[in-house]
């Protein structure tokens, strides 16, 4: 837990800016979370060379109001000395692969407008999300993953 905390809090400055919450904040819920005794959500890391993590996503149902959308990529970070070689993508179709396996073919997030990445959200077919006022906050939906995972593929995985 220790190593998914602190990845977590470094992605989460570099993202976002600002102090963000502490290590053992993030080592807690991720202990919480781990803890629980059915767990409907997912994750998934990615290690480096040197086999410290470099990044993760956390894939859960999504219980939400917006209609279409039956799960949700709750999180999904990479150190940013790591964009930009395909570890994003691999991360993004492992999310997808393991919500086709659950029966769920459609996930959105939340994010935020000003996110410097959400250019990777779009190159991967994410719709922004608009309110009905019109507005973006950041919110991307991908109502077909099975498209998504055609963008995504899995080393040795096909897909039809």
């Amino acid at each position: 837990m220790p190593a998914l905390a602190r990845l977590h809090v470094d992605t989460f400055i570099e993202t976002h800016g600002g102090p963000g919450p502490t290590v053992q904040t993030r080592e807690w819920q991720w202990r919480e979370a781990f803890a629980q005794t059915k767990p409907d959500w997912f994750c998934f890391v990615i290690a480096g060379e040197n086999g410290g993590l470099i990044g993760f996503a956390k894939g859960m149902p999504y219980t939400g109001d917006l209609s279409g959308f039956a799960g949700e990529l709750n999180k999904i970070y990479l150190l940013r000395e790591f964009h930009r070689r395909g570890l994003g993508r691999r991360l993004l179709g492992r999310v997808t692969s393991e919500f086709l396996c659950r029966g769920i073919t459609s996930m959105l997030l939340f994010g935020d407008a000003r996110n410097p990445t959400n250019g990777f959200y779009e190159a991967m077919g994410g719709e922004r999300l608009i309110t009905a006022a019109g507005e973006f906050h950041g919110g991307y939906g991908w109502r077909d993953l099975q498209a998504l995972a055609k963008r995504c593929p899995i080393e040795g995985e096909r897909r039809s």
